[in-house]
């Protein structure tokens, strides 16, 4: 969906009585809510769906933190979320909020688990599959890239 489209559909939520709006097209899914000022101060969100082709896997590169050779981390184990956007992660829906999910917490697929802010809009990110958060792999406030591991479920 190209920005301009995007533009008109938030425009026309704002200035009108409609609270929530969701479009599905081929390239994803655009859902738009007007959210009171004193809970959200974003008044959408926008999320794209997964790419319906699977890709190759691309290793990680990652970056050692010490110049002295370091033993790569070992693998998580389990269902990886990964992030379906460029953006920062936040763990809660505001400043001081409770976490969306902890480490031991239980998911349902489809349920929001962390939210990723790209270009001041701020996209929910849901749990694609049920089951325990094992670990959580990114700090709360940090820059995540596209496909970047977030959380493991098992």
């Amino acid at each position: 969906m190209d920005l301009r489209k995007l533009k008109t559909l938030i425009d026309l939520v704002s200035e009108s009585n409609v609270s929530e709006l969701e479009i599905t097209e081929a390239e994803g899914k655009v859902r738009i809510v007007k959210a009171s000022p004193a809970v959200m101060p974003a008044p959408v969100t926008y999320s794209m769906a997964p790419a319906p082709a699977p890709m190759a896997a691309v290793p990680a590169v990652e970056v050692a933190a010490a110049p002295a050779p370091v033993a790569a981390p070992a693998a998580p184990t389990g269902h990886v979320v990964k992030s379906p956007m460029v953006g920062t992660f936040y763990r809660s829906s505001a400043p001081g909020a409770k976490p969306f999910v902890e480490v031991g917490s239980t998911v349902k697929e489809g349920e929001t688990i962390c939210i990723v802010e790209a270009m001041k809009i701020l996209n929910e990110i849901e749990a694609d599959k049920s089951g325990t958060v094992t670990q959580i792999l990114v700090q709360n406030g940090q820059a995540v890239e596209y496909g970047q591991p977030l959380f493991v479920i098992e």
